[in-house]
This record gives C-alpha cells, sequence and structure tokens, in this order.
C-alpha cells in the first residue's frame, strides 16, 4: 500500500470517528471543546418496573402475641347448657326452615364480582370484626372463591381478625402490578390465604405510612371484581375520601352501629344521607347494630326501631365474649347467637348486592 493511499485511508477512517478532517500532518483534528447542553431524561412509566418485593411482615408483634391467652368461648358454660336446653324445648322445624333460607341465599349463583362495603360513624365499633365475620360466613357456605379486602387507611386490625400470622403484599403494591393478562392463580401469589378459606388483601403492612388514596382502591377493587364472586371490603370510617367512594360504588353496604345513644343517631344520619344518593343506595343497606358490652343500657329494640324508619333492615350482633377478646376470630368459638346473627346478616347484604345490576 503507498504512502498516499495510507494517508487517504487513515484520514477517511479519522473522519469516520470524530466527524471531522484531520490535520495537514495527518493527525486527528481536535475541535474546540462544546458546552455541553442537558439531555433531558425521559420519565419511565413505574407500571413498567419491576416492583420491589416488600418482607414479610407479622401482624401482631411476637412479644404481644403471647399476652393474647386461650381464645374463650363466647358464652359462658352455663350459657351454653341453657341454650341447648332452650333448643330442646324450641320449634326445631322453624329453626331449620330459617337456617335453610339463610344457606339458600348465600350460595345463590353470582354472574359478575358483587362488592359488599362495611363502614361505620368511628372507629372502634366492630367495623373490622363484623367484615372478618361477614368473609368468613361467605367462606363457608360458597365454593367459588372470596375476597376480604382492608381500604382502611389507617392501622387496621382486619389481617389480625382473619387469623393472618403475617401480611407482605399490600393493596397499593398490587394496584402497580394488575394487568388484565393475570389468572387467578397469578393474583392468588400476591394475597394470604385464610385458614378457613379464602384470601384477605390488607391496606398495609400494620405501620404508619401512605394511606389507601382513591385512585388505588378503584383500580384495585374494578380489577379483582372478575375474580371473586363476593368481595367484602373492610373501609375506613365515614366521611373519608376512601369510604364515601366504596359506599357510593359498592354493590351492598353495611353500616356497623355501636349500641349507644349516640351511635345510633350518627348511624341514622349517615342513612339519611344514603337515601339522597341518586341510585338509591338505601335500598342496599343493612344495619349491623352491634354490642360491645354486656352491660349496654339502650333498649335494643326501641334503637332498632329507630334504624329501621328510613326503611332498612337492622340486624343485632349480641355480645360476644370471644369478640370481645380481641385477636384472631375463632368461628367454633362464636356464642350460637352470634353464629346466627353473622348467617343472617352475610345472606340479607349478598341478596340485596345480587339484585343490584
Amino acid at each position: 500500500m503507498t504512502g498516499s493511499a495510507r494517508s487517504d485511508w487513515q484520514r477517511d477512517l479519522v473522519r469516520e470517528l470524530t466527524d471531522s478532517p484531520p490535520s495537514e500532518n495527518g493527525a486527528p483534528h481536535t475541535p474546540e471543546p462544546q458546552p455541553q447542553l442537558p439531555v433531558p431524561r425521559q420519565p419511565r412509566d413505574p407500571r413498567t418496573l419491576p416492583a420491589p418485593t416488600p418482607e414479610s411482615r407479622p401482624t401482631v408483634d411476637p412479644r404481644l402475641a403471647v399476652a393474647l391467652g386461650r381464645p374463650q368461648h363466647g358464652d359462658s358454660a352455663a350459657r351454653r347448657a341453657g341454650a341447648g336446653v332452650r333448643r330442646l324445648t324450641a320449634s326445631a322445624g322453624r329453626e331449620v326452615a330459617e337456617q335453610t333460607r339463610y344457606a339458600q341465599e348465600l350460595q345463590r349463583p353470582v354472574t359478575t364480582g358483587r362488592v359488599v362495603a362495611v363502614t361505620s360513624i368511628r372507629g372502634g365499633v366492630g367495623k373490622s370484626t363484623v367484615s372478618a365475620l361477614l368473609g368468613r360466613t361467605f367462606n363457608h357456605y360458597r365454593q367459588d372463591p372470596v375476597l376480604t379486602l382492608e381500604a382502611d387507611a389507617a392501622l387496621g386490625t382486619l389481617p389480625v381478625r382473619m387469623g393472618a400470622e403475617s401480611v407482605r403484599w399490600s393493596a397499593g403494591d398490587l394496584a402497580r402490578i394488575l394487568s388484565p393478562a393475570m389468572q387467578l392463580t397469578d393474583v392468588t401469589g400476591y394475597l394470604v390465604p385464610v385458614a378457613d378459606g379464602g384470601w384477605l388483601l390488607p391496606a398495609g403492612q400494620g405501620r404508619v405510612g401512605a394511606p389507601l388514596n382513591v385512585a388505588t382502591y378503584r383500580t384495585v377493587t374494578l380489577a379483582l371484581r372478575r375474580y371473586f364472586a363476593v368481595t367484602v371490603v373492610d373501609c375506613e370510617t365515614l366521611p373519608g375520601e376512601v369510604a364515601r367512594t366504596a359506599m357510593d360504588t359498592a354493590h351492598a353496604r353495611v353500616v356497623v352501629a355501636p349500641m349507644t345513644a349516640e351511635g345510633v343517631h350518627g348511624t341514622r344520619q349517615v342513612l339519611d344521607w344514603l337515601a339522597r344518593l341518586p341510585h338509591s343506595a338505601l335500598d342496599s343497606t343493612v344495619v349491623a347494630l352491634s354490642a360491645a358490652t354486656p352491660d349496654a343500657t339502650l333498649d335494643t329494640k326501641a334503637a332498632a326501631a329507630h334504624l329501621r324508619e328510613p326503611g332498612v333492615t337492622v340486624v343485632h350482633l349480641p355480645y360476644d365474649r370471644h369478640l370481645a377478646q380481641g385477636g384472631p376470630i375463632h368461628t367454633a368459638k362464636l356464642a350460637r347467637d352470634t353464629r346466627d346473627a353473622a348467617v343472617r346478616l352475610a345472606a340479607e347484604v349478598l341478596g340485596r348486592a345480587v339484585r343490584v345490576r
């Protein structure tokens, strides 16, 4: 290769690499440094980012779990013996007919997923307890998948009441990875299996953090409805934004009323608000009148009558020692009256949810 050819080859190579001609002596020409303008970075869609796997956290601190003690029965031994005698003298046929009717109501076919929202006017009145009772009752009677979803921005107790030992994925975590291509087996991998059947999706990991917002709630409930026949939503208390959204969009509603004068009065105001919603939400609402103490002095019949005036059904949940103890709910430990009330409440609310188009 001649010197001229080599020079041309080098010149062409330098031009390709530097996009500038070489100097006269064949050396690459070094351009004057130019100020570099910042290149704007395009933000990545967070939905395309891999979701980090959260740590699994216990629902109850192990140091506190030992303080729960052994679960006690909802009724005392004397009361259980007396109830057995009363059942022998009562109309057994009427009781069997009623139980059969409720069982049939709970087992009726559901063509599209039904959402049942549970809320109250304030915390500490048994909202999560009622949600857990409903979830367990639907799990017991139905053969299709049932989900109990926590939508409480506060540090809720639903995972504990449902018997979950630990939680990992929350509603907010799942909202970021849900896609129409997911199958039921894919979704349940992010849920907590309940001991006696069904699934649980907690709102968080039992610590203070970002509250569940309306957008997350809508994303999760709309996506999961196609996988589960019944979804029980343990909402935040009214008038929270998520609670109002859940009550407005659910197929049926349960308002938990504490059996106190101020509790009944506040619940009646909620019922009046539901009556003003444009799609007759009151027609698909049931009130659970819950007794938190055996020493309640409010007249149960008078309180129920006051709540029935707008046209809703009221189901009385009696005081239960097992529920008052806190911790996981063991169905076998519930008082008989509590189990009967839970079955009736679930049948009443599902009947209304199925009738909604």
